[in-house]
């Protein structure tokens, strides 16, 4: 593929599908399940994932450019939102587990010189980024932005990873599962309220996109998909108080159908206990899985013991 300058030209036309699956064959390519590979094959709906990475935020009037900014995607497979992306003049790194797929990324990306691929896992566990693929972040000061069809078997840890980082992305625009959507934009005293939503809450507001149906993807998934986007809030406390919070509100909604009395007790004693939700007008029989987030940092100052550092969790 010969090089254009993507700010004076219209995108590079993408090659057919057959193509692709026809240098996927050859180097024996099958996808995998423990990756969670599933390939988002229309174009339309990979433009329009890339136009929700610069849709305006709330209280933003005018959409957002990518031109010169730092965008994160993992897993592009064979590139097909990435290309929309770097053609949006973005500072692209694709993270690529699979070897078989980085270098046919590449080569569809080749127009775009400022366009990365590299081989990696993005986990380096449930808990950390890939430190490789960390040092390689902006700094506090700049903000990025975190774009991807991302692996539904990552989906739930690597975002609460990212809502923890010292500068987490300012913009996540990422194809999931829809059930992860659907936790991630959800309020409290419903079913979907949980460990994960306080967690990126915490950090993010967050709204549902559009549904992606499964016909679009090869292979077909067994479960609908969706596009969330969130905005990281515009004021943030400090990293180890959001993580305290964090840790808070996950062991309060791990328990979510019991009373706030039982748990609080359970972990600080019972005249404790009785005291906090006093003087804070929260009545004891109240579940943990009704409290808002203002709830639960009013609450989080109890017991005065540090709780520790929190694992992230998909529940």
């Amino acid at each position: 593929m010969t090089g254009k300058d993507p700010a004076r030209s219209a995108r590079p036309e993408r090659p057919p599908w057959a193509e692709f699956k026809k240098a996927l064959d050859a180097k024996g390519f099958h996808p995998s399940r423990r990756f969670g590979q599933n390939f988002l094959l229309d174009d339309n709906m990979a433009r329009a994932i890339a136009s929700d990475a610069m849709a305006p935020g709330p209280g933003e009037a005018e959409v957002r450019s990518l031109k010169g900014r730092f965008v994160l995607e993992i897993g592009p497979g064979c590139g097909f939102l990435s290309v929309h992306l770097a053609h949006a003049e973005s500072r692209l790194l694709a993270v690529e587990i699979d070897p078989k797929l980085a270098p046919i990324a590449r080569g569809f990306l080749e127009p775009y010189p400022e366009a990365e691929v590299i081989e990696h896992d993005i986990m380096a566990s449930k808990s950390a980024l890939n430190p490789d693929v960390a040092a390689r972040l902006p700094e506090v000061g700049e903000d990025w932005t975190l774009c991807a069809n991302l692996p539904y078997s990552i989906s739930g840890p690597l975002l609460a990873v990212c809502s923890l980082l010292p500068n987490p992305p300012e913009r996540v625009a990422c194809l999931v599962q829809k059930e992860v959507a659907e936790r991630l934009a959800a309020v409290p005293g419903t079913s979907d309220w949980g460990p994960l939503t306080a967690a990126f809450q915490e950090t993010y507001h967050v709204a549902m996109g559009r549904s992606v149906p499964p016909q679009l993807f090869w292979p077909r998934p067994k479960v609908d998909s969706a596009v969330f986007i969130a905005t990281r809030h515009s004021v943030l406390p400090p990293l180890e108080l959001r993580k305290r919070r964090v840790m808070f509100a996950r062991k309060l909604l791990e328990r979510r159908r019991q009373s706030l009395r039982r748990v609080l007790s359970d972990h600080g004693g019972a005249e404790s206990a009785d005291a906090a939700l006093a003087a804070l007008g929260i009545d004891p029989k109240r579940r943990a899985e009704t409290l808002g987030l203002a709830e639960l940092r009013a609450l989080e100052a109890f017991p005065e013991e540090p709780w520790t550092a929190p694992e992230p969790t998909e529940g």
